[in-house]
């Protein structure tokens, strides 16, 4: 957070497995973050499957709800049947998926949840996949990830008994049109929300923020915007974002003490490090734009590949190179004599 920081993201395999081999668990480390989030900035859950975080669901409703924490948990179900399910070798049913969302979403009004979905499994019938496009059409998921199945070289599922590839095909097809006949952010047009601005969009026309459920906002392109947590009025939605206005005179608050990084900046160093002579130069925390931070020979050396190093380093290259060839030959050599 000194060096601009505003939005963490704690992700892994399987998050919520956290502390299982270390006599601890998710929660215990959440609270403890979130004692060194300041106020504007936020904290991203990354994946959890259900058999873990069902273990702890009181407590991740109260983590979710606390407001420097967004209102956002990937869930994956990949089907909405059990004999599917223990194909895949899931450790979970579909009502344990059940009990996470259903509970989550009474306990954290307007949480996000997303899910994945394989289509086509092995051994995957007609009526498992129905049961797979009631559970999307039941909950609406607003963030989907549709995936085909594809049997990899090696995997006991590659030996399996395979779904034809258009059924695959069409099955996926169907999901996928489900998905996109729903609207998740229509209501929402008219309401004033609080986003974090952290990044700019893929065409390069907006600022991207995000609301307490990790919705996304478009936010005019405004530098003084980045890094802020703002408040907007939504005027406009789309399948996957919605737009807003910044509030005049709304109160903007950011998290950092300092500018971010510039490009190029290392983060990760401590201040005394940053200003400690090094070959002569020293590193600047924050340059000024009149003057460019000078990066220590050192450092630079460090970051470059022998053959980037100057003449010493691409001479260091040609003698080793040189020596390899001399005993390469000396070796094939010593071969053809006894041979």
């Amino acid at each position: 957070f000194t060096e601009g920081v505003c939005e963490i993201w704690l992700t892994s395999e399987d998050t919520g497995a956290y502390g299982r081999d270390i006599g601890t668990d998710l929660p215990t480390l959440l609270w403890k973050l979130v004692e060194a989030i300041p106020e504007g900035a936020m904290l991203r859950l990354g994946m959890t499957n259900p058999p873990y975080i069902l273990e702890h669901l009181e407590e991740m409703a109260k983590i979710l709800n606390h407001p420097r924490v967004y209102a956002f948990l990937h869930i994956p179900v990949q089907s909405a049947s059990d004999s599917v399910l223990m194909d895949m070798k899931r450790e979970y049913c579909v009502a344990d998926f059940r009990q996470v969302v259903d509970f989550l979403k009474e306990k954290v009004p307007g949480i996000t949840i997303a899910t994945d979905i394989i289509c086509g499994f092995p051994g995957e019938t007609d009526e498992d996949f129905q049961e797979t496009m009631k559970l999307v059409e039941q909950y609406r998921f607003p963030s989907l990830f549709i995936n085909q199945f594809y049997p990899r070289p090696g995997t006991p599922a590659a030996k399996m008994h395979q779904v034809p590839a258009a059924v695959k095909k069409q099955r996926t097809k169907d999901l996928s049109q489900l998905f996109h006949s729903y609207s998740p952010y229509d209501h929402k047009v008219g309401e004033r929300q609080r986003v974090l601005v952290t990044e700019e969009s893929f065409d390069s026309n907006y600022y991207v923020a995000h609301n307490p459920f990790y919705e996304q906002v478009l936010v005019p392109k405004d530098p003084l915007l980045m890094g802020k947590m703002v408040e907007v009025n939504i005027y406009e939605a789309g399948k996957h974002f919605m737009k807003g206005h910044p509030v005049s005179n709304a109160r903007i608050c950011t998290a950092s003490i300092t500018r971010p990084l510039a490009k190029g900046e290392v983060s990760g160093l401590t201040e005394g490090f940053r200003h400690t002579p090094q070959n002569g130069t020293r590193w600047r925390a924050r340059p000024s734009a009149e003057e460019p931070a000078r990066t220590p020979l050192s450092w630079r050396m460090a970051l470059q590949q022998p053959w980037q190093q100057g003449g010493g380093g691409l001479k260091m290259l040609s003698v080793s190179l040189a020596l390899l060839a001399v005993l390469t030959m000396f070796y094939y050599g010593g071969m053809k004599t006894e041979l």
